[in-house]
């Protein structure tokens, strides 16, 4: 076998296992159920940017470095439904507009339930793995603010990390 023959074997069996490794890791991806996401707005790009704003009782500060895209979102989860286990790229502001929305997160081993009412909003940051479920009787609509690196999916499949009983 020559040099270059091997480099070309050894090429396409590197191919062949990154290929393997990219199926495997989407097979054990757990989709959302009953869920239907319409995109109100986006991708928006945003430029880097600093923001910072004070008044006596509030004060927030944001930075971004490097090129963002920016997505509206309305998530809307039918009982019994679930956002399956994902992740994401940037930080998302979700707001709950109606139903309640039950969060949990992947590296809590007790697989405590985090309830989230109408007219109440949280956080997902990036790296963070987590599911969203409907586990009242009426629909969950949300509304989600994405802010992703530019040209990135704003949501990631995740493995179930096994740490609660669904």
């Amino acid at each position: 076998m020559t040099k270059r023959t091997a480099k070309l074997v050894l090429g396409a069996l590197c191919l062949c296992c990154a290929i393997g490794a990219i199926a495997l890791r989407l097979a054990r991806a757990t989709p959302p159920v009953g869920v239907v996401t319409t995109n109100i707005s986006g991708p928006v790009a945003f430029d880097p940017f600093q923001l910072w704003s004070r008044t006596p009782e509030h004060l927030a500060r944001i930075q971004v470095e490097g090129m963002s895209d920016v997505y509206v979102r309305v998530i809307t989860i039918a009982p019994g439904g679930q956002t399956g286990w994902h992740g994401h790229p940037g930080p998302v502001f979700v707001s709950v507009k109606s139903g309640v929305a039950t969060e949990y997160h992947g590296d809590d081993e007790e697989c405590t339930p985090i309830i989230h009412l109408p007219g109440t909003g949280f956080m997902e940051t990036s790296g963070e793995v987590h599911n969203v479920r409907n586990e009242g009787n009426d629909p969950l609509e949300l509304v989600a603010l994405f802010l992703v690196p530019a040209r990135a999916a704003p949501r990631i499949d995740m493995p179930n990390p096994g740490n609660c009983p669904f």
